[in-house]
């Protein structure tokens, strides 16, 4: 059977066909935890009520996410994931003919994506290994009157490495000169070692061309329950995504699971210390056996290594990101979670043994 084509991580499914059991996956970059019991109780008490409807504007959880983040519920929208935002927002806001997105490249594909198969013009700004795969100065002055919208990733995927809070900043008041929107994907801000300090979300008050995007997907080991939301400048903008797609667009069991996982605020915060731990040790670990280069500040770690790795690891039980479908990055990247201790010392065992690596 051909394996199918798959941009993101987390194809655990083809593995399963193809090999009989399940992998050890460290494509995907969640909480190692994985999913809390309050959450999982939550969503089976649930389905005692999943023959009705579920509430078209998830009242409750918008309730307890303006508790959250302390911005007003009328300004939340919620979706079935990130990426369900992505695709309302790319349609909600073309407001002229020939609309232009900016997004740095390498980042998450589903920008494109979403925003080209409505028409918009998109424009890559790239980040370079030379600067650590950082954002830079010279972002600000690509956004010109042309630009009507810029997406940043903090931290980026896949690289890993988060964008000066004075340097954000300045690229939200250029944005705002320039009659742009800014939008920023907070998704993995949770697994920096200070996301208080990172998030922009103080700012909504103040520039009304702010949206910051955010999900239960990482923090809250939630992949699978489809459950994503975005802090809007305005009610209007977030009235604008609710009719952007069609409605019911959360389940009632990804609404109770939502609220069991902003209840569970230890169960995250125990998921974020592990990885601000495992992630330096895996990080020396990898350079001990021969990947020069490392980079990442979240749960998740970008480096070159031999082309085929991942087929190797493949073959081993483990899957890793192949990165070379990034626009920037190319054929020898790779993208790894950082997980539990005993699956990084299992991973770098895996990784030595396939003969690839510090020979």
């Amino acid at each position: 059977m051909t394996r199918p084509q798959n941009q993101h991580g987390g194809d655990w499914a083809s593995f399963e066909i193809e090999y009989g059991r399940p992998p050890l996956d460290f494509s995907m970059n969640v909480n190692p935890l994985g999913m809390s019991e309050k959450v999982k109780k939550a969503i089976a008490e649930a389905t005692e009520t999943a023959e009705r409807y579920p509430d078209p504007a998830c009242r409750q959880l918008r309730d307890a996410l303006a508790e959250t983040e302390g911005v007003s519920a009328d300004r939340i929208f919620c979706g079935a994931g990130a990426a369900d935002i992505i695709y309302r927002l790319a349609k909600s806001a073309r407001t002229c003919e020939d609309p232009y997105l900016l997004i740095t490249a390498p980042t998450f594909a589903e920008y494109e994506e979403a925003f080209a198969a409505e028409g918009w013009k998109v424009g890559r700004w790239p980040l370079e290994e030379r600067n650590g795969f950082k954002v830079g100065e010279d972002l600000i002055d690509a956004i010109s009157d042309e630009v009507d919208m810029v997406f940043l990733c903090e931290p980026n995927n896949p690289t890993g490495i988060a964008t000066d809070r004075e340097l954000l900043e300045r690229i939200l008041d250029a944005c705002h000169r320039a009659g742009a929107m800014l939008v920023i994907d907070e998704c993995f801000n949770g697994f920096l070692d200070e996301p208080d300090q990172h998030t922009m979300k103080d700012c909504l008050e103040r520039y009304s061309n702010l949206i910051i995007l955010k999900a239960f997907t990482k923090l809250y080991g939630m992949a699978g329950v489809r459950l994503g939301y975005c802090l809007c400048p305005s009610a209007k903008m977030a009235e604008s995504l609710a009719k952007a797609g069609p409605p019911w667009n959360v389940s009632s069991l990804a609404q109770a699971a939502g609220i069991a996982a902003l209840e569970d605020r230890n169960y995250a915060e125990a998921g974020r210390k592990i990885v601000q731990e495992e992630r330096q040790l895996l990080k020396d670990a990898l350079r001990q056996i021969g990947i020069a280069e490392v980079y990442g500040e979240a749960n998740y770690l970008l480096f070159k290594g031999p082309v085929g790795l991942d087929e190797k690891m493949r073959e081993r039980g483990i899957l890793i990101r192949n990165c070379d479908n990034y626009y920037g990055l190319g054929r020898g990247w790779y993208r790894i979670a950082v997980r539990t201790h005993e699956d990084n010392l299992k991973l770098l065992e895996e990784m030595k043994q396939t003969g690839e690596i510090n020979r």
